[in-house]
C-alpha cells in the first residue's frame, strides 16, 4: 500500500518513515506528490487538526494520508501553548520566539510539561485511524543542546535525563511523543492486518 505523509518537515518524515516505513510498500511526502499546500489548522484539539490534515490530503492524493499534530502542554499555562505550539508567539512559526515566549511566560511557575502527539491516518473509502502518544518533562529556563526543532532544546525529559535537543535521534526516538504515537499506530495496523 502506497500513503501520502502530510508534511514537508523532514525531520517529522524521518521519524514517520522510521517507525512506519515497514509497513508500506511506499511513503511520499507531499514534496514527492508535488503538493503545495498550507492546510488551515482550525480544530481546537490536536485530534482534530491531524484529521484535517489526513483527510485533506487523502483527497488530494487519493491514496490514504497519514498526518500528525503535536503539542506541548504546559501545566501552570492551563495546557498552553497546546494546540498553537507552532504558532504560539505568531504565525511565522518561529521556534526562537516561541521559546523566548514560553521561558518569559513560565517566570516564578510551575514548569511541569508534556509533549502529546496524535498520528491520524485516513484511507479513501472513509475509514480513519487515530493514535495518541505523550512524554513527561518540564521546562528549562535557557535551551540546551543543539539536536532537534521546536521546544526541544527546553524540554528535559524525565525518562532520558536530558533536553530533547541534547538527545540523538535514536534516543529521543525511544521515548518521544511522536514515535510513542507511531508505534501505536503501527500497533492498530498490525492488529487490522491481522484481523483480514
Amino acid at each position: 500500500m502506497k500513503i501520502a505523509i502530510a508534511t514537508n518537515n523532514k525531520n517529522k518524515l524521518k521519524e514517520i518513515r522510521a517507525v512506519l516505513g515497514g509497513h508500506f510498500d511506499a511513503m511520499y511526502s507531499l514534496e514527492d506528490l508535488g503538493i503545495e499546500i498550507d492546510i488551515a489548522e482550525t480544530g481546537s484539539t490536536l485530534t482534530e487538526n491531524a484529521l484535517i490534515k489526513a483527510r485533506t490530503i487523502r483527497d488530494i492524493a487519493g491514496i490514504p494520508a497519514l498526518a500528525d499534530d503535536s503539542g506541548l502542554m504546559v501545566d501552570a499555562l492551563d495546557g498552553a501553548p497546546g494546540v498553537y505550539s507552532a504558532r504560539y508567539a505568531g504565525e511565522e512559526h518561529d521556534d526562537a520566539k516561541n521559546n523566548a515566549l514560553l521561558v518569559k511566560n513560565l517566570q516564578g511557575k510551575d514548569r511541569t510539561a508534556h509533549f502529546c502527539s496524535v498520528i491520524a491516518l485516513s484511507y479513501p473509502d472513509g475509514k480513519e485511524l487515530t493514535a495518541e502518544g505523550r512524554v513527561e518533562g518540564h521546562i528549562l529556563d535557557a535551551p540546551r543542546g543543539n539536536n532537534g526543532f521546536g521546544y526541544d532544546p527546553l524540554f528535559f525529559c524525565d525518562e532520558i535525563g536530558k533536553t530533547f535537543a541534547e538527545a540523538n535521534p535514536d534516543e529521543k526516538n525511544s521515548v518521544s511523543h511522536r514515535g510513542r504515537a507511531l508505534r501505536n499506530m503501527l500497533e492498530l495496523l498490525e492488529n487490522q492486518q491481522n484481523e483480514v
